[in-house]
């Protein structure tokens, strides 16, 4: 597969880690999983979710990064993985989070991401 494909793919991961390591938590705590928990533990949970996180994000940045070879600038490579961010966490959201919906600002604000990815990958 070629680096093109691979950052996308292991950015996708990176960010469902991410996503799990920053707001998973809120989840076991509605939940009561995690309700008793001291700060501490939750910080250190997310940590060990996190570092999964930077084992596909470090490799992707690299092999995707055009100082390393690969096909995309630095803005590019920042501004795409924002977008995938977005995407991301409104998933896990939908599907985590009862009650969570998006609203008509939500979606203006998706949309201007979107052609922010656009305007950086204009030649």
């Amino acid at each position: 597969m070629s680096a093109m494909i691979w950052t996308v793919v292991l950015l996708v991961i990176s960010n469902i880690f991410m996503t799990v390591a920053w707001y998973g938590h809120l989840k076991l705590q509605s939940t009561g999983i995690s309700a008793n928990w001291p700060l501490y533990a939750v910080i250190l949970f997310s940590w060990g979710i996190a570092l999964l996180e930077y084992c596909c994000q470090v490799p992707a940045n690299r092999m995707g990064f055009e100082g390393n070879g690969g096909p995309y600038s630095l803005i590019q490579l920042k501004v795409m993985q924002e977008v995938i961010t977005l995407v991301v966490f409104v998933v896990f959201s939908l599907i985590a989070f009862e009650g969570f919906e998006l609203k008509w600002n939500h979606y203006i604000a998706m949309g201007l991401l979107v052609g922010a990815v656009w305007l950086v990958f204009m030649k």
